[in-house]
């Protein structure tokens, strides 16, 4: 705790972003890894309906790991905050409380997909060609919620300390078990999609057997998934979900954003769907590095704002800000340079890969700067400032993307819905910049009355 406590203090800021954010990259290229395997394989079997169900049921799985954001983003800012406070029982009891939460609405995931199996495919609209792969999918990861939420959560939760090579190693884990099971499930065992899920699904149960290893032998931590630590008093659970809410809300949004995609493109037919869902497993590399990047630096702006050390906070931010951009850049450039073999790799349907080429690069348009969004989100979840991060969550998948979908879908058919996503990130990034400066500003001058005051 003394080396982390040193790292989020003094450490030059370059040191202390890129310790904690690097380890958070690794794990979010794992999640890249994770995410793509499933489609890579089952692209392999040369079956576009089996792709286009996994495109599908996809959203529904995200709601999953909203639930475990939930808990997972809500406690890290809470967590981080009470250590830069000082109150590491505190940070005992928040880690707690999200163990036991998350555990629970995962049980309670499994009942309502159990018994809303057929309205939730009416719902993502599975045609008659993809309606079986998705409800096998979709069965299996259900049945497997309280370890995909848990182990969701405390990637999270443990960076609240600082323990991001632990949340790495967790991802980690679940990645390399899920990749060597899917090539034997979906292929050798010709078990298609289930397999997929299943792979999937034992995949989060190492996981979440890693995290509980951590607490069990990890004797200098914090945190706690000790039963008699559990509470909900003392504004836990409140400043939990104050967070966690807007942050869960986001994965949400993208899932019913991802369904209302899916259901535009649908009358175009079910190869726009197949080509979509290809092209956006190819976007996450971009977006989620990204997103690794921003998140990992979240207890780094927590504990300096607990702490009251906006000096600090901005210099994080700065120095962020010119990370992202130049990663964003970067990350465009190769996928333009090698979008058609990485289209290509994932199915061979020359009518499939043409589209989905198309597609990549439109959503490629706002990826040199869409990391500047991310960035603004994770510090004002670090800081906890929940409506400011609630509005921030409902800009780029509610306020614009949803109405461009469909405005664009109207004036240009096709191509306007293959652009909406990009046209709808840079609204969201004015929008994030302009309400992100204020709040800082406005803590600038709380901060200098509170010293002329004192």
């Amino acid at each position: 705790m003394d080396n982390r406590k040193e790292l989020f203090e003094n450490a030059p800021v370059r040191k202390a972003v890129l310790t904690m954010a690097i380890p958070t990259i690794i794990s979010m290229l794992v999640v890249v890894v994770y995410n793509m395997a499933d489609t890579y394989f089952i692209g392999k079997t040369n079956d576009e309906m089996q792709v286009a169900a996994v495109s599908l049921a996809t959203p529904v799985f995200m709601l999953f790991m909203a639930l475990g954001n939930l808990f997972g983003i809500g406690g890290c800012s809470a967590i981080s905050r009470a250590l830069g406070e000082k109150n590491t029982k505190r940070a005992a009891k928040i880690s707690s409380f999200c163990c036991y939460s998350s555990i629970g609405v995962g049980l309670i995931m499994i009942l309502i997909f159990m018994t809303c199996m057929d309205f939730i495919l009416k719902i993502i609209q599975a045609s008659p060609n993809t309606i079986d792969y998705a409800r096998e999918y979709l069965t299996y990861v259900a049945i497997g919620a309280p370890f995909i939420m848990f182990a969701t959560a405390f990637g999270n939760i443990v960076r609240g300390e600082g323990a991001t090579k632990i949340s790495m190693a967790g991802n980690l884990i679940g990645t390399v078990v899920n990749i060597i099971l899917d090539p034997i499930m979906i292929l050798a065992l010709d078990m298609g999609v289930k397999g997929a899920a299943i792979a999937t699904v034992i995949g989060n149960v190492f996981a979440t057997l890693f995290y509980i290893g951590y607490f069990i032998f990890k004797k200098d931590t914090a945190l706690s998934i000790k039963l008699k630590d559990f509470s909900a008093g003392e504004n836990i659970a409140k400043v939990v979900l104050a967070i966690g809410i807007p942050a869960s809300l986001n994965n949400v949004l993208m899932s019913v954003a991802n369904i209302l995609l899916n259901n535009v493109l649908g009358k175009y037919g079910d190869i726009p769907v197949a080509g979509m869902g290809v092209a956006m497993k190819a976007n996450m590399l971009a977006i989620l590095l990204q997103i690794g990047l921003c998140t990992g630096i979240q207890p780094l702006i927590g504990y300096s704002y607990g702490a009251g050390n906006s000096k600090r906070l901005k210099a994080v931010f700065k120095f962020t800000a010119l990370c992202a951009v130049i990663m964003g850049t970067t990350l465009t450039i190769l996928l333009a340079i090698a979008r058609n073999g990485i289209i290509g790799s994932f199915i061979d349907k020359p009518d499939v890969v043409e589209i989905g080429v198309k597609m990549m690069m439109a959503l490629q348009i706002s990826c040199p700067v869409v990391g500047i969004l991310f960035l603004c989100v994770n510090t004002l979840q670090g800081m906890g400032k929940a409506l400011p991060s609630l509005i921030l969550t409902l800009s780029r998948q509610g306020v614009a993307f949803i109405p461009m979908l469909y405005i664009m879908d109207h004036l240009f058919g096709l191509d306007g819905v293959i652009y909406a996503q990009g046209t709808a990130d840079f609204i969201s990034i004015i929008i994030a910049l302009c309400i992100t400066y204020t709040v800082i500003k406005k803590m600038d001058r709380s901060r200098e009355e509170a010293v002329t005051n004192g």
